[in-house]
């Protein structure tokens, strides 16, 4: 069969993929679902309790505001799913996309050497070839691309479980276990059976672990109802809602005075020497925001307190929205709470690294992804080895191109308090950038941008590996204002949205 050519290849249909088919919709981009539907995460990840973690206002693409914006209640899954939809049929991006076809193979068209300049992204003859797989057919179809657009995520398919010592992993387990990736195919009534007057342990202390909790909570609210068990090896700060003392929490981190008191790559003497004067404020705030959370929520009394600073979760995108009764399924001793570094199996539940054997019928990882390990299956050598740097962080100039691997973007890597609108901003950056308005710099100066970024995240959490970062440096470098308010007290005082950022469409 005959390789089919075109100019742009986009490989996941969940967000970022949508986002990106939109901005490049000239270039006609062929858009590889694996699935039947688009949504990605929020469609193969979510489960009945599943809500956004920000108000609608504050996930939403410049030029498509929620019809109810003003709502600001946290929305559904479905809700989530029924937006995108609604997105992706107004602006015709369906018929972009393939559904059903899984993305098995990459193949480079070149002798894999990177020179010191990044070259064109549309060179006028093919780049990559990408191999294609349908339910249909076990033969994989060929298509070849001068551009590839990676929108795979780091959340689902691949889920990430923690290593055990022979003998002492799920195997040897009685009970049922399962990652949460597989609890999300299950139905309303199937995970309600699951849970209901079963002792279960879910290992995770994130925002999966801390939903699925509660609804195991609810499950076993009758006479016969056990407890769940959360075994915590890691804490991080959770919120129970958007204000501090009373103040909008963007006031703290999401304005332009705010961030006065946070250090950016290639900032400048004075605005470093800023940074440094300012840094009894910065603590200040953070410990402003822990002394809140430990008066409002009984995270002493629970054990649930952080002894890392709450400025670090938020730099690492790392805290989570609290379902409201979490807490007093909590007290009401449905839920329970174990610390513990590390854990085993053994025939009839876990074990924790202090000997307490705890005696299950279910156990659930809520442990993440390992959406890399989705790269690394595709991607040929040697870019394979260029996927992420010694320290584990993917290297992304603006969180979109890695200088080692030519002719490719990845949208939807890097994470902030809204992913929609970091990946958007990156899909206008890239489209503009494809369209040749402006160049990347050489290898070496972006591979310098990236390791500065590095560093800052190292000195500012020990969650570095998770990359948080905004968006005046993209509005910069493609010639738009980054500074958008109408006035100069807005402009200091008002949070950015991606209302903020419709013009540059």
């Amino acid at each position: 069969m005959a390789i089919q050519s075109r100019k742009i290849g986009i490989i996941g249909g969940g967000i970022s993929g949508i986002a990106a088919a939109k901005q490049l919709a000239k270039y006609e981009p062929v858009v590889f679902e694996a699935t039947d539907s688009i949504g990605g995460v929020w469609k193969h990840c979510s489960y009945r309790s599943t809500k956004l973690q920000t108000p609608r206002c504050d996930y939403e693409f410049s030029d498509f505001p929620w019809t109810q914006r003003d709502n600001m209640s946290f929305p559904s899954y479905q809700e989530i799913l029924d937006y995108l939809n609604s997105y992706a049929t107004f602006f015709d991006v369906l018929k972009f996309v393939k559904f059903n076809s899984k993305v098995v193979e990459l193949r480079f068209l070149g002798d894999g050497q990177v020179s010191g300049e990044y070259s064109s992204l549309l060179p006028g003859r093919p780049v990559w070839e990408v191999g294609v797989q349908t339910p249909q057919s076990e033969n994989i179809e060929w298509f070849s691309f001068e551009f590839i657009v990676m929108c795979t995520g780091k959340y689902g398919d691949i889920p990430a479980i923690p290593k055990f010592p022979e003998n002492k992993g799920p195997e040897i387990f009685q009970g049922k276990v399962l990652h949460t990736i597989d609890y999300c195919k299950l139905n309303d009534e199937e995970s309600t059976q699951l849970l209901k007057d079963k002792k279960v342990v879910i290992l995770g202390y994130k925002k999966s672990a801390i939903d699925i909790a509660v609804e195991c909570a609810e499950a076993n609210q009758g006479p016969e109802g056990q407890t769940c068990t959360m075994v915590v090896r890691t804490l991080h700060w959770t919120v129970p809602h958007h204000s501090v003392w009373g103040l909008p929490f963007y006031m703290f981190y999401s304005t332009r005075a705010s961030q006065f008191l946070h250090e950016r790559p290639n900032q400048g003497f004075l605005r470093t020497l800023l940074c440094h004067m300012l840094s009894p404020i910065r603590k200040a705030v953070s410990m402003t925001i822990e002394s809140y959370l430990t008066w409002k929520l009984p995270l002493k009394k629970y054990g649930l307190k952080p002894e890392h600073p709450f400025e670090e979760d938020y730099a690492s995108c790392q805290m989570a929205i609290l379902p409201e009764n979490f807490f007093p399924e909590l007290e009401k001793g449905k839920i329970a709470i174990k610390r513990a570094s590390k854990f085993s199996f053994h025939e009839r539940g876990v074990e924790l690294d202090d000997g307490t054997k705890l005696e299950v019928d279910v156990v659930v990882f809520a442990t993440g992804f390992d959406g890399k390990q989705k790269l690394i299956a595709i991607m040929p050598e040697p870019f394979r080895s260029s996927l992420e740097f010694p320290s584990g962080m993917m290297p992304l100039y603006r969180g979109t191109i890695n200088p080692m691997i030519p002719n490719m973007a990845f949208i939807g890597y890097i994470e902030s308090v809204a992913n929609l609108h970091t990946a958007e901003i990156r899909c206008i950056w890239l489209s503009r950038l494809v369209d040749e308005e402006f160049n990347l710099p050489g290898v070496e100066k972006m591979v310098d941008q990236i390791t500065q970024e590095l560093e800052i995240m190292r000195r500012t959490t020990r969650f570095y590996k998770r990359s948080c970062i905004h968006s005046d440096e993209i509005c910069e470098e493609m010639g738009c204002r980054s500074w958008r308010k109408n006035n100069w007290l807005a402009e200091i005082f008002s949070p950015y949205s991606s209302q903020d950022y419709e013009e540059q469409n």
